[in-house]
């Protein structure tokens, strides 16, 4: 066995009569670029443009999202709510939310997030029927497919409505006994609409 040096803190420390003060090492600093700013360079500019470049994949990329869902509610539907495969379910919901807007499908994040909130506040996931979390995929793949139609709002608004009725419902009794997660279900979305 050797000895080992115990890990270098890099806080800064000064010790007073009756106390100290810990000044934490600021990591952030390591993040920003040691390079001088460049006068007439925009980096926000350049990142629009390489978000432009990449633009024309979005579609498959929620492509892609949408059948990873799929999959991990068809495992689920296999082999039930085990850990893995809820957790399968809420992270690619909760990918497809977070990235809607950004591949140019905003109308899908509420579906996406009332899928994460059955998932997250329903205490015995085993009590979360299917055909619920069925709902949710299936809305969330009709959404994106048809996304250039000219009613697509409107098809994205209906769907989302009632499956969050549905969800809150469902949560609202699944919940009734934990005031506290209530009041989170009853809350507004943070999501947009």
């Amino acid at each position: 066995m050797t000895d080992m040096a115990p890990p270098k803190n890099t806080a800064a420390v000064a010790t007073y009569g009756d106390h100290e003060v810990i000044m934490p090492e600021n990591k952030l600093r390591k993040a920003v670029s040691a390079t001088p700013f460049v006068p007439g360079d925009d980096p926000v500019a350049r990142a629009e443009a390489a978000l432009a470049a990449l633009s024309s994949e979005f579609g498959s990329m929620m492509d892609s999202e949408c059948d990873r869902l799929d999959q991990a509610r068809q495992t689920l539907a296999k082999d039930g709510f085990i850990k893995t495969n809820k957790e399968a379910v809420f992270h690619a919901a909760h990918d497809i939310k977070g990235e809607a807007a950004t591949l140019g499908f905003p109308l899908v994040a509420a579906v996406a997030d009332s899928l994460c909130r059955l998932i997250e506040y329903t205490p015995d996931a085993m009590r979360i029927p299917l055909k619920l979390v069925d709902q949710h995929v299936d809305a969330v793949r009709a959404i994106h497919r048809e996304y250039s139609r000219s009613n697509a709002e409107a098809l994205a608004a209906a769907l989302t409505g009632r499956l969050r009725e549905v969800t809150d419902e469902f949560l609202i009794h699944e919940n009734r006994d934990r005031p506290d997660v209530l009041e989170q279900i009853i809350g507004p979305s943070i999501v947009p609409e």
